[in-house]
């Protein structure tokens, strides 16, 4: 028997909750990756230099589960 929208609902903001906290190690360890591979790009030193301080200075925000769940079963259920 499939599962109902609730189910499906609780299940994914569930993993979402288990997987929040490694999602902000995982943005953080590839914020070099991030710089290095735009650096690559063939963009001038002043453009780079912004873009790498943006990067230091960017702040992470974990996804907010609950929200994550109404979103989802909105667009779902059109």
């Amino acid at each position: 028997m499939p599962a109902t929208l609730d189910e499906m609902v609780s299940k994914g903001t569930g993993k979402l909750t288990r997987k929040a906290p490694s999602m902000k190690t995982n943005y953080d360890a590839a914020k070099t990756d991030m710089k290095t591979s735009y650096g690559e790009l063939p963009f001038g030193p002043n453009v780079k230099s912004d873009y790498n301080k943006g990067i230091d200075g960017a702040t992470y925000r974990a996804p907010d589960p609950t929200k994550w769940g109404r979103n989802w079963r909105r667009k779902i259920s059109r």
